[in-house]
Parts: C-alpha cells; sequence; structure tokens
C-alpha cells in the first residue's frame, strides 16, 4: 500500500472513531463534576536536631482587619505595601500558628497550644486546628507529657482547653515562664494596664490559666533547661516575660522563636515596626534585633510559631532588615 493510501485510510477510521464517540457522547447523559471540598488538609511536619524529632503541627491561620494602629509607628498604607511586596492580600493579616511537639525519646511536649477548640467552632474551622493536625501526625494529647508555654496571649495559651471547659492534654504538666506568670497574676500590672489588648489579655490569662490547668502548673526560668534538651531563653517585650527555646542535641540546634516575630513578611522585613500587641514595642524591637542578629551570625535554624507552614528556615540579611529563607520540603525525616 502506497504511504497516499494509508494516510487516506488513517483519515477514514479517525473519522469513522470520532463519529462514533460523539453519536456515544450524545446517547447518555453528561457527568457532573465532581463537588468541590472547601476543606484544606490537616497540616503536619517532623523533622530531626540531632536524635530530637520535632513536628510542626498547625493550627490554621486569622484574619485581621489592618487598621491604623496595627502598626503604631508605621501607616496602613506602609503595611499593605509590604503585603504588596510579598503578594498578599491588601488590608488583612492572615497570621499562620504552628505549635510544635518535641519528641526527646523520653519526654513528650508541645510548645504552645494554638487558639483552642471553641476557636474552631467560632471561625468555622480557619484556626483551632491543632486537635486535627494532632491526630493526622498520630498524637494522642492523652500521650502528651508536658506543654510548655512561650507567654500568655490566647494564641499561645487557649488551647489547653476544651470548648467545654476540661483539659485538652489531660495528663501533661503545664511549665510556663516565671517572669510570664508573675506579670499576668499581678493586680497591680493589671490595674496599670491601659491597651484594651493588654486588658484583655489580663482577663484571658486569668480566665485559662486557672482550676485543673492551675494545678499542673509549674514555672521555669531562663537560661536553664525546661525538659532535658529544651533550654528557655529570655526574649522579653512581646510580653514582659516571653520566652523563646533552644532545642539541642547531637551538636545541632533549632532556635523556637515564638513571637520574637510575628509574619515575618512583615515584622522580620521591618524589624523597627511595633505591632499593637507588643506590651513594651521598644523592649521587643530591641529583642528582635538581637536574636535576629544571632540568626544571621550563626546561621542557626528557627521555627517561628507566626511563619508560613511549616515555619522553619533560616534569616538572612535584606536591606535594614531580615528575609525568612524556608526549608525545602521533604519527605524523609
Amino acid at each position: 500500500m502506497d504511504s497516499l493510501s494509508r494516510r487516506a485510510l488513517l483519515s477514514v477510521t479517525a473519522a469513522g472513531a470520532a463519529a462514533t464517540v460523539a453519536a456515544s457522547a450524545g446517547s447518555r447523559p453528561a457527568i457532573a463534576a465532581a463537588p468541590q471540598s472547601g476543606q484544606q488538609a490537616p497540616g503536619f511536619y517532623r523533622y530531626k536536631v540531632g536524635s530530637i524529632e520535632i513536628t510542626v503541627v498547625n493550627d490554621g491561620v486569622s484574619r485581621m482587619p489592618i487598621t491604623e494602629g496595627f502598626v503604631e509607628n508605621a501607616s496602613k498604607d506602609a503595611v499593605n505595601a509590604a503585603l504588596d511586596a510579598a503578594f498578599l492580600e491588601r488590608d488583612f493579616y492572615a497570621g499562620p500558628y504552628n505549635p510544635i511537639v518535641i519528641n526527646t525519646g523520653t519526654k513528650l511536649a508541645l510548645v504552645d497550644t494554638g487558639t483552642g477548640e471553641q476557636a474552631f467552632q467560632a471561625s468555622k474551622g480557619l484556626n483551632g486546628r491543632l486537635p486535627l493536625s494532632l491526630a493526622a501526625a498520630g498524637i494522642d494529647p492523652a500521650a502528651i507529657d508536658a506543654v510548655i508555654i512561650s507567654h500568655y496571649h490566647g494564641d499561645h495559651i487557649n488551647g489547653l482547653l476544651k470548648a467545654d471547659g476540661s483539659l485538652a492534654f489531660p495528663n501533661a504538666e503545664i511549665l510556663v515562664p516565671a517572669a510570664e506568670h508573675k506579670f499576668w497574676t499581678d493586680d497591680g500590672e493589671r490595674s496599670r494596664a491601659t491597651k484594651p489588648r493588654v486588658v484583655a489579655g489580663f482577663a484571658n490569662a486569668r480566665r485559662v490559666m486557672a482550676g485543673e490547668v492551675l494545678k499542673r502548673l509549674r514555672t521555669y526560668d531562663w537560661g536553664k533547661e525546661v525538659i532535658g534538651g529544651v533550654t528557655a531563653i529570655a526574649t522579653p517585650g512581646h510580653t514582659p516575660g516571653h520566652s523563646s527555646h533552644v532545642v539541642s542535641s547531637g551538636g545541632k540546634s533549632v532556635y523556637v522563636q515564638a513571637d520574637v516575630t510575628h509574619a515575618p513578611f512583615l515584622f522580620a522585613r521591618h524589624p523597627e515596626w511595633h505591632f499593637m500587641l507588643d506590651v513594651d514595642p521598644v523592649a521587643a524591637e530591641a529583642t528582635r534585633r538581637k536574636v535576629y542578629d544571632m540568626l544571621v551570625a550563626d546561621r542557626m535554624l528557627v521555627q517561628g510559631f507566626h511563619y508560613p507552614f511549616p515555619a522553619v528556615g533560616h534569616v538572612e540579611k535584606s536591606g535594614a532588615g531580615y528575609r525568612e529563607v524556608l526549608v525545602n520540603w521533604t519527605a524523609a525525616i
């Protein structure tokens, strides 16, 4: 068969097949598209620091309108410009929440608790997702034997309680910074508070850090191990007793910075900005610069509570501020 005849045959065959498919399609009802899920997967990510295993467990995200005063010493326009530069939505602060679980081999410790079960219900699952992420990671809340608190803001302590007020981690000792506990339980400090969010913070701290939580509470001091392999570091300013932690094992370390910065695309890029939630913004800025200069100089791994998930990486100098460089996702631990 010559090439012309072969091409003609193939053309006829293809046309017949197309006609058959078209006829078949016309003889049956169209199949509806699959329904959209509308749900995000629970988030967890694991990595090792020496022999210690760390699991980042995402608690979701907040959405806070940006108003004048969101940054006390910068305009709303300046904040929106920073959001534009990061390809993010204007006029809203989307703040991630990322507690971690530290498995030392002898201790299973949660660092900070997220916003809690009540927040999950109120936000319709936007935040308060820690229980979902723990379940996805195969971690039973009853197996956690220590909860380490960095400071007393609600997104770090509210998850200690379930919606009904019972303990979310029934077998855990609650380990809190001594200076932080002293501040939020001091009636004199409460009477001197003027910022509305600080006033509300006193009320919330006393609501959560009471009852069964208070019975299990033990304070820790800066510069000392909280549990084996985890040392508390003084990082005051955001709150008076705000604490970070260094997890060390086998010559490796990660700096768990809590709220030394909030979302890095705002407050690492602009370390001079004073966030409205800082109790002492001048001290917070001094702490931020000191910690971030150290992280840059030592090329130290950092875990940021409000960093984009999985919230672990390094920082480098960028102009007058800093820029986060998140780790590459890997399936290996």
